[in-house]
């Protein structure tokens, strides 16, 4: 292990710097849809792309990138990832057409999903003393941009347009990137292993969520059940083969043997989907339907992703004294009591009333992500850390891709109180099954994999 030239704590600014750029990204674009379907003459089925190709890119690229780490050194691909997002950033304001964005977007999303592998792997490397409050400082980064995210895409847009969103990455990311060549350890030996990589099964993981997306996107208009189809035998080859891999990427052999472990990944999953129909079917009900501008919506979203920043401390201090199973039952039910109050939304609302609702989702929201990863870790060895925490966050995007596919769907023809309705009717639905394997959970750790 090399030691480090520089204080803890650059080393910790320079890989904020980078892996804010993920969730950054993410939380942006929720306010900038309306612009991009006007200027690009979609529907928000059709926009609802940019959120899901995002998702879907990083779902994939995430759990990878942790071998790519090992095999090439944390230090290039952390540079190499920011290169990525910086090409992606400069090219998507110049698209000719939405097929060129959205490739952008997967691009910025294959990009931004190296640097969180990547400087997790640095700071377990080199940061052996208070690791864990290392690892929380770089949580901060992530999360406090993910909640100013819609706010920032909010006044960027109402001074320069939706590429105002990219190129606002840029300057973050120069300064990442000479950070990075000056303070970040020094790269081993590039240990190149492309057995290590497991193709057959990236792929097949890819084409499976592919079809799953396209069958989704399709109920309100014509059926695609041959995206069924390929999603089903993706889904089993991919099974099968993982099965037989020396070092597969998902290790499915042992989520079979861990019950619970796939318990708390279902329960991330449908809490993520319920979270993101409000923080990006919002924005699209404010500004469509309240006439609100981007500017304004984004101080409105403040409420959501803000109160879930503040309540995070709080939470840590719980599970510490008491698990994390009570603060995973607190957190879903408050995020069922959000989803019941915000029904009784409409268009004669006062906004207070809107904020209040919106508060109580974000910390049900700041309770959920914290509980659900530490109860996740109260049941996988410790050297399997790395593995399952790849898997969480895939637990994330897939909650997010189910709700950018429903949200296409609840408003491909018009969006307005009514079909907002449908959406919070269908989460609450979900909500009570939330609560209900929550309650299922055990209190210890009963078996680990």
């Amino acid at each position: 292990m090399t030691k480090i030239k520089h204080s803890p704590w650059l080393l910790l600014i320079t890989i904020g710097l980078g892996t804010l750029l993920n969730p950054l990204n993410s939380s942006m674009i929720s306010v900038a849809l309306t612009q991009m379907q006007h200027d690009f003459a979609l529907t928000f089925a059709d926009a609802s792309w940019l959120i899901s190709i995002f998702y879907l890119a990083s779902a994939a690229g995430q759990p990878v990138m942790g071998k790519l780490s090992d095999m090439f050194g944390a230090k290039r691909l952390f540079m190499t990832g920011l290169v990525l997002v910086v090409i992606a950033c400069f090219l998507a304001p110049f698209s000719p057409n939405y097929g060129f964005l959205l490739g952008c977007r997967a691009l910025q999303a294959i990009g931004s999903s190296t640097l969180f592998p990547s400087g997790m792997s640095m700071i377990r490397s080199h940061i052996t003393e208070k690791q864990a409050r290392a690892i929380a400082i770089i949580s901060v980064f992530s999360s406090t941009s993910a909640a100013f995210g819609p706010a920032i895409g909010g006044f960027l847009i109402a001074e320069w347009d939706w590429p105002a969103i990219f190129m606002i990455n840029v300057p973050i990311i120069i300064i990442a990137f000479v950070m990075a060549i000056f303070i970040l350890p020094k790269a081993s030996k590039v240990n190149i292993d492309l057995k290590r990589i497991d193709v057959t099964g990236i792929l097949l993981f890819t084409v499976s969520i592919l079809g799953l997306i396209l069958f989704l996107l399709s109920l309100t208009e014509q059926i695609r059940w041959s995206a069924l189809f390929i999603c089903v035998i993706a889904g089993i080859l991919f099974f099968l083969i993982e099965k037989r891999k020396h070092e597969p990427f998902i290790d499915v052999e042992a989520l079979q043997r861990n019950k619970n472990v796939n318990l708390i990944y279902l329960i991330f999953i449908l809490i993520n989907a319920v979270y993101y129909n409000y923080f990006f079917g919002l924005p699209t009900l404010l500004q469509q339907v309240r006439g609100y501008s981007e500017e304004h919506t984004g101080l409105i979203m403040l409420a959501l992703a803000g109160f879930s920043v503040f309540i995070t401390p709080f939470v840590g201090r719980l599970i510490d004294r008491k698990g994390s199973k009570l603060s995973m039952i607190i957190g879903a039910t408050l995020l069922l009591v959000g989803t019941g109050l915000l029904i009784t939304y409409n268009d004669a609302s006062p906004l207070l009333w809107l904020i209040f609702i919106m508060a109580i989702l974000g910390i049900s929201n700041g309770f959920n992500n914290i509980s659900a990863q530490m109860a996740l870790y109260e049941h996988v060895d410790k050297e399997k850390t790395g593995t399952a925490s790849g898997l969480f966050q895939t637990s994330r995007y897939l909650g997010a891709i189910l709700s950018g596919s429903f949200l296409g769907m609840a408003f491909s023809k018009h969006i307005d109180d009514a079909h907002f309705h449908m959406v919070i009717i269908v989460s609450f639905v979900v909500c009570i099954g939330i609560v209900g394997l929550t309650v299922k959970l055990p209190k210890k750790a009963s078996q680990r994999v």
